[in-house]
């Protein structure tokens, strides 16, 4: 049983970022590949909507919950596990400027006050994300946790990358906010591989054939 229970998290996928409709194809071929998936960010939101809580303000893509709430369903079907918020840093508003002083409270995700935004995943939350991470074979992260640009807000993703930093396992990381974040926090050394390319990373996980690599496979 406990070797069971150690292959569980084998092969992890982390993303964050602001919006769903960016990943869509990404979290689909992800669930299909990863044992974990765990959600963060702005977009995951969207998914605590599409369990029928309350997010206030929050970042909501409405045009998506019935995606999200196809795409818990999948995990449930495939034995895959989705991991998503269970505590979040809340704002009355978005910081502005975005490095602006702010204050925040921490409530569950399930009880998001009406008149309050999600900027950041809370430290139940953290602690939850890191200790997956540290028990997986082979994490790929993209997408950052909350406005990492903030001091205060930048707590979640400081926590997933230093877990990242800290374990044994191949970690990918995939361009855009989650290599700045990484670089800035000074983990790159740390990680196994970081691409550069944003765009070029979630085309990758989608399942999609990049050109420079196909060329390589011509030769």
């Amino acid at each position: 049983a406990s070797s069971a229970a150690s292959d569980v998290y084998k092969r992890q996928a982390i993303l964050g970022g602001a919006k769903v409709a960016d990943k869509l194809n990404v979290i689909s071929n992800l669930l299909e590949k990863c044992d974990t998936l765990i959600i963060g960010g702005g977009m995951a939101y969207t998914f605590l909507k599409a369990k029928g809580y309350e997010v206030g303000t929050s970042l909501v893509d409405l045009e998506k919950v019935d995606y999200c709430k196809e795409m818990m369903a999948k995990a449930e079907s495939l034995g895959k596990k989705l991991l998503l918020p269970v505590d979040t840093a809340v704002s009355v508003s978005f910081p502005e400027p975005i490095d602006a002083e702010i204050s925040v409270e921490y409530v569950e995700s399930k009880n998001i006050p009406a008149d309050k935004m999600g900027l950041d995943i809370g430290p139940k939350t953290q602690e939850i994300f890191a200790e997956a991470a540290k028990s997986a074979k082979t994490v790929v992260w993209n997408g950052p946790m909350g406005v990492f640009e903030n001091p205060v807000l930048a707590k979640g993703t400081i926590a997933v990358a230093k877990a990242l930093a800290e374990t044994d396992a191949t970690t990918i990381i995939g361009g855009g906010d989650s290599a700045a974040a990484v670089m800035q926090l000074g983990f790159a050394d740390k990680m196994s591989h970081i691409s550069t390319g944003g765009g070029a990373s979630l085309e990758y996980l989608e399942g999609k054939t990049l050109p420079g690599v196909a060329v390589i496979a011509d030769k």
